[in-house]
């Protein structure tokens, strides 16, 4: 095969893939029904025209009989006078007329057999037409149908073109959400970790803050003791610093307390009164 022939088969073959892909087929059969169409309207102009020369013929013909009659009545009065050579006359006319006739009658009874099956193929065709209409139609509704639930369904599927799209927009979306949460969640175990610092100063080491947290705690309570020993309300924040519990919690009220002190008030008012 050579060069050129497989270049036209290869040209044919993709022409004939577009054509068969542009292809509507209710397009193709309104456009058949349209050509039937004009392919009875020219049967029935031929039917017409047939009827027409027909009848100029049938009308040439009646002419030709009423001539020859009159040929004949008057070579009959010629006749009548004595003038045999003008009724001779009259019927040789007639004669030629006859034949006249004769021709014009095999014509119109050909032009009548024509005419008959040319009504005969109109009313064929016609039948023909009406019924390439209603399959027409029919396939053409059936085709919609099958068309449109092919669609529904390539919907439903997830494989039509624009749902194809939808659906690739939406996978998208899904990794990349996919991909921040995992980026969030790697910096925050990394942070957690102290593998990174948070220059931020929101965050730190968990264990870190829960010591500060607990010293900071400690701190006021041993405060709080000192004081309370200062006033003589407490022991001294001895038990606090090593329990690193509040003086307070541990320790219950006692009734011989109280003496102690109000002897320790008195005390500490002598300087100061004379009482």
């Amino acid at each position: 095969m050579s060069v050129m022939k497989r270049l036209s088969m290869i040209f044919k073959s993709k022409a004939n893939k577009a054509l068969d892909k542009m292809e509507d087929p209710r397009e193709t059969l309104d456009y058949s029904y349209q050509r039937q169409l004009e392919l009875l309207q020219k049967v029935r102009r031929g039917v017409a025209d047939v009827a027409t020369s027909r009848k100029r013929v049938e009308l040439q013909i009646n002419g030709l009989e009423s001539q020859a009659k009159r040929y004949e009545e008057q070579g009959r009065k010629a006749l009548s006078v004595g003038r045999e050579d003008l009724a001779r006359e009259a019927l040789q006319r007639r004669s030629n007329l006859q034949s006249q006739m004769t021709d014009l009658k095999v014509q119109h009874d050909n032009l009548q057999a024509e005419e008959e099956k040319l009504t005969t193929a109109s009313q064929r065709l016609q039948a023909k037409v009406d019924s390439f209409r209603t399959k027409k139609e029919t396939i053409k509704a059936t085709y919609t149908a099958a068309e449109a639930q092919t669609r529904i369904n390539e919907a439903f599927s997830g494989i039509s073109e624009e749902m194809g799209d939808v659906g690739l927009a939406i996978q998208r979306a899904e990794d990349k959400t996919a991909q921040m949460q995992a980026r969030a969640g790697a910096i925050d175990e990394l942070l957690a970790s102290g593998a990174l610092d948070d220059y931020s100063g929101t965050r730190g080491d968990d264990i870190q803050a829960e010591l500060d947290r607990m010293g900071g705690g400690m701190d006021v309570e041993l405060e709080l003791a000192r004081m309370k020993a200062e006033l003589g309300q407490g022991p001294a924040p001895q038990s606090a610093i090593e329990q690193g519990q509040p003086q307070q919690q541990q320790q219950q009220p006692q009734p011989q307390a109280q003496p102690q002190q109000q002897s320790g008030t008195q005390q500490l008012r002598q300087p100061g009164e004379g009482a």
